[in-house]
């Protein structure tokens, strides 16, 4: 394991490397790519990934764009160095999204979640709003529309978790608005003929953020790890993004509803008491594990697309080295502990 920090550009190369998967979903897919929402944490490694597998499956015309605001300018020439086209457009300015280039196949990454309790009207605009313009424009291409677990009840813990069947709960405003983003590409689905999947995505993590950040940030500083949540799902990063390009291949109308993470149902303490293991800390735990929530059942996403490729085991070495390096994280934390909806 490295013993200096990763820099952002060698977790970017390891985000980003395509899975044989990802390069056959492109290979066998025609016309162009768009990544909406390019600059969160994760539209870079999935656009980057895109332009990899397509340079993989020698297909080195076809073009990824990147759509963003593009807040921090330099984001557009990393972007440009690894050959994804940067476009700046404000997703919520129709006039702007006019302007978008029409693509085959679209990833919608766009969305708000932190800062909602504070200004839920702006979360509503962005996560209901900004679909319906996106839906419209991109009324004849491939949509695969980025969802959360959010989206379910709690389900009981001893089970396996929230199934493609579950119906939709509306657990604070975050979560409503997330309910309203599939309604809404739904909607312009029925009435266009669209072809779309809901991708439910439960907590992807990489070095710099995640839940598994989350919870070694804390034991490595003793300080109190919250575990009322109980259980939780996990991916890696780079194995979200390889199902993603190949969700492309599974749309359909009305859309496909696909929960996307990892095999295990796993335990806030188990995972603390990993890391408290590796930092030789004993990890202060707070709370008592509730009977029931949100988590998912993955079986169908796995039957499609395989196991992943990286273990919980290695996901927390890797991330416990990082930590340990003094490796730069994102500051954004996940809310993991968080049961009442508010974010």
């Amino acid at each position: 394991m490295a013993k200096h920090p990763l820099t952002d550009h060698e977790i970017e190369q390891e985000l980003s490397t395509p899975t044989a998967g990802a390069v056959a979903a492109v290979r066998a897919l025609d016309g162009d790519y768009a990544v909406l929402g390019v600059g969160g944490k994760m539209g870079t490694s999935l656009a980057v990934m895109l332009r990899r597998a397509l340079d993989s499956a020698g297909k080195p015309g076809t073009k990824v764009y990147g759509v963003s605001r593009f807040s921090r300018p330099e984001a557009k020439r990393e972007l440009a160095a690894f050959g994804v086209e940067p476009v700046a457009c404000d997703l919520a300015d129709p006039a702007q999204v006019a302007k978008l280039p029409l693509v085959a196949n679209v990833e919608y990454l766009s969305g708000q979640k932190f800062g909602t309790e504070s200004a839920p009207d702006e979360t509503w605009i962005q996560n209901t709003i900004v679909p319906s313009l996106v839906a419209q424009h991109y009324r004849a291409s491939r949509i695969v529309v980025f969802s959360t677990g959010c989206v379910y009840p709690f389900t009981p813990t001893s089970g396996r978790g929230a199934t493609e069947d579950t119906p939709v709960a509306f657990l604070g405003e975050y979560a409503s608005t997330c309910v309203g983003r599939e309604r809404v590409f739904t909607h312009y689905a029925r009435k266009h003929g669209t072809l779309q999947l809901m991708y439910r995505l439960n907590y992807s993590v990489e070095y710099r953020y995640g839940v598994l950040v989350d919870i070694g940030q804390r034991v490595l500083a003793g300080e109190p790890v919250d575990i009322t949540m109980g259980v939780f799902n996990l991916i890696w990063q780079g194995d979200a993004c390889a199902r993603a390009i190949q969700c492309l291949q599974h749309v359909a109308n009305p859309p496909k509803l696909l929960n996307v993470t990892g095999p295990d149902k796993l335990t806030l303490q188990e995972v603390a008491e990993r890391f408290g293991r590796i930092f030789q800390k004993k990890p202060v735990l707070t709370g008592t594990p509730a009977g029931t929530a949100w988590h998912s059942d993955a079986s169908e996403s796995i039957r499609l697309f395989g196991p992943v490729t990286k273990s919980l085991d290695e996901m927390i070495q890797r991330i416990a080295a990082h930590l340990q390096a003094g490796g730069r994280l994102l500051g954004k934390p996940t809310h993991f502990e968080t049961r009442d909806g508010k974010f």
